[in-house]
């Protein structure tokens, strides 16, 4: 790979705030040892530990620690987090919940596999990047797992890219390609792939809206998606829409279309999106701005925000299951 890791110097006080590290490890029983004691620690320091992997490594896990595993908090990241846009939100709660006096927390999330589609495998690495900016100072320790036997080595490379610690057969290093907090922070103009030619589009008028949601009611019916997943994406839509024609810029449009497996809305504009943490935590109360893109996240199986200087971009995803 064309990374590497610098060594790690543990001087006093490198726990006391946010710590984000990627654990790069091969095969099931090197993930099993090292995520293992990884928790044990915590558990030995009295630290809570919420652990967000797929389900037949949970089991893994549990079978490992054995009574121990009682003592940590359990949740399936192919389930939550099949969102990638869903998963700060959780840790969020998580902190929230459990760091009351200064206590230190940690945590493993894994939301990255190999079985990730392209699509995901970009939301899923810009999330890595914006946990650091959305926990910056936190008293927190995120470990994230990355399977190098199973995973393409772009994939590891970003890795380094996305996390300010590295550790690797055991030893602890900083990453010296890290992506700074300013970078992070700005604009994220990741290419889309276009929707095929049979598209579907119109623009956007508040006093369109209605016949908006008519459009996508009967559209996504038509492609399959049970009523209730229907009625989510129609509320995500009028969500993101509304908040384009409020905040946008020029003329708003809503294209829809399908591929085999899902029904897509995109809605466009002319302006930007430049809070990078936008739909990916949810607004405090009195926030009076902010809820709609946060509940697209997470009523769809994914959500792509784009700031392209041609304008803004979202799209929406609704697998059909």
């Amino acid at each position: 790979m064309s990374t590497a890791a610098i060594p790690l110097n543990h001087e006093p006080g490198y726990r006391d705030a946010f710590r984000h590290t990627a654990l790069l490890y091969s095969g099931r029983d090197e993930f099993v040892e090292r995520t293992t004691d990884f928790i044990r620690e915590g558990l030995d320091l009295a630290e809570p530990v919420l652990v967000l992997v797929i389900a037949s490594k949970i089991e893994l896990l549990r079978d490992q620690l054995g009574p121990r595993a009682d003592d940590v908090l359990w949740g399936d990241m192919a389930e939550m987090g099949r969102n990638p846009g869903r998963i700060i939100s959780r840790w969020r709660e998580f902190l929230d919940g459990h760091s009351g006096g200064g206590r230190r927390v940690r945590g493993i999330g894994e939301p990255i596999w190999a079985e990730r589609s392209a699509e995901e495998l970009v939301e899923a690495q810009r999330h890595e990047s914006l946990i650091n900016l959305a926990f910056t100072g936190a008293p927190a320790w995120v470990l994230c797992p990355y399977d190098v036997a199973a995973l393409d080595a772009l994939v590891i490379d970003e890795a380094f890219r996305s996390h300010p610690f590295v550790t690797s057969g055991g030893v602890d290093g900083y990453s010296e390609t890290y992506r700074e907090l300013e970078e992070i922070g700005r604009p994220f103009a990741h290419p889309l792939a276009g929707p095929d030619a049979s598209h579907e589009g119109i623009g956007l008028t508040t006093l369109g809206l209605s016949a908006m949601r008519h459009l996508v009611t009967t559209r996504a019916a038509q492609f399959g998606l049970t009523p209730k997943r229907v009625e989510d994406l129609v509320l995500a839509v009028n969500e993101v829409a509304t908040n384009s024609l409020r905040h946008g810029k020029g003329a708003a449009r809503l294209r829809l279309w399908t591929t085999a497996d899902a029904f897509i809305c995109e809605v466009a504009d002319e302006g930007g999106i430049d809070v990078p943490l936008a739909g990916r935590r949810r607004p405090s109360a009195g926030e009076d701005s902010g809820y709609g893109l946060w509940m697209a996240n997470e009523l769809c199986d994914l959500v792509q925000m784009r700031s392209f200087e041609s304008g803004a971009v979202v799209r929406l995803r609704m697998n059909r299951r």
